[in-house]
């Protein structure tokens, strides 16, 4: 059950993930990003419920579209935006850029720009976890794009096999790029619809309710730690902009849009918070917070210098370093 004080703190977070994408998409139009970028407004409460439910010392990872799921396990907004903008004080040291944020010292292991293949990532996470008798679940965030990736259903058959800790939480904002994943997919809901084949639970929830995806997680985390094995967690959710930045989205029909837009998680959690008696105020405050945080790091990472380009070749091995070795 989740309380008033501990929703306003999972409400917060998100509004700090929010300002975060919205610094983003900004920083980007100013020409301050580089490359591309792929936004996650509307995924926050998979990340942030997902999150609470999770162990610190749990293995975490997730899509190129991941910036929500770093700032989650820890990552801070200066962190990842510096990353963004190439700056020396990046959370990879602007060697990954906005699609591979990764903070290991968290155990947010990574984002993947190559679609499904860290499933069978997680999975050798919850073998390791499984191997060392730590406890320590796996959870492994993707787009329902991935469930038609080969990667998908190895990852799954072999957690199954070996009934691993791990989670499958497939954040399913209904299009897969820019085509309706309804099109292209045999089963109506393309992850949780699989799970029987692989004789695992499969559980479809609101991706935009915060406590909702806090409870299913927790519930299913605990099942891994017992020694149950995987399962798979289909979370509904939709993102506010198109795939990319350089993606204007006139593809997806504006009833969907403005449906969507009017279910916003931000706006599900202060509905809930009013319901718990918590005042107006405290959440004006809490949303303040989040912005006042926000523009110092954008000021922050703005200031910060350039990345050294002898560092270019370091971190390429485990050792730090990147001479070759037979």
């Amino acid at each position: 059950m989740t309380d008033g004080p501990q929703l306003l703190a999972l409400y917060e977070q998100m509004a700090v993930i929010r300002r975060t994408e919205k610094a983003a998409h900004d920083l980007f139009l100013s020409g301050l990003v580089k490359g591309t970028t792929h936004l996650a407004a509307g995924h926050e409460a998979i990340a942030v419920g997902a999150s609470a439910a999770l162990r610190d010392d749990d293995y975490v990872f997730a899509t190129y579209r991941g910036h929500h799921h770093a700032l989650a396990r820890g990552a801070t907004p200066e962190e990842c935006l510096a990353e963004l903008m190439s700056r020396a004080t990046g959370l990879c040291g602007a060697k990954g850029g906005s699609m591979h944020l990764t903070k290991a010292s968290r155990n947010m292991l990574g984002s993947y720009a190559i679609v499904g293949a860290h499933l069978p990532m997680a999975v050798g996470a919850a073998w390791s976890a499984r191997l060392r008798g730590t406890e320590q679940l796996a959870v492994a965030f993707f787009g329902d794009g991935a469930t038609n990736i080969g990667a998908f259903h190895e990852a799954l058959n072999l957690a199954a096999v070996w009934k691993l800790p791990v989670l499958f939480v497939c954040e399913n904002n209904l299009y897969m790029e820019y085509t309706p994943i309804a099109d292209v997919t045999a089963v109506p809901n393309p992850a949780a619809d699989r799970a029987p084949a692989y004789g695992i639970p499969g559980e479809i929830v609101d991706g935009n309710d915060v406590v909702v995806v806090r409870e299913a997680v927790a519930r299913l985390a605990d099942r891994a730690r017992a020694g149950d094995g995987p399962s798979l967690l289909e979370a509904q959710t939709y993102r506010h902009f198109g795939h990319s930045r350089s993606d204007p989205a006139t593809y997806r029909p504006a009833e969907e849009v403005e449906r969507w837009l009017k279910h916003d998680p931000l706006d599900v959690a202060r509905g809930r918070l009013a319901e718990l008696g918590v005042p107006a105020e405290a959440v004006t405050e809490a949303d303040d917070r989040a912005t006042d945080l926000v523009q110092k790091a954008v000021e922050a990472a703005k200031n910060a210098p350039a990345p050294d380009p002898r560092e270019a070749l370091t971190d390429v091995w485990a050792d730090g370093g990147a001479a070759w070795r037979t």
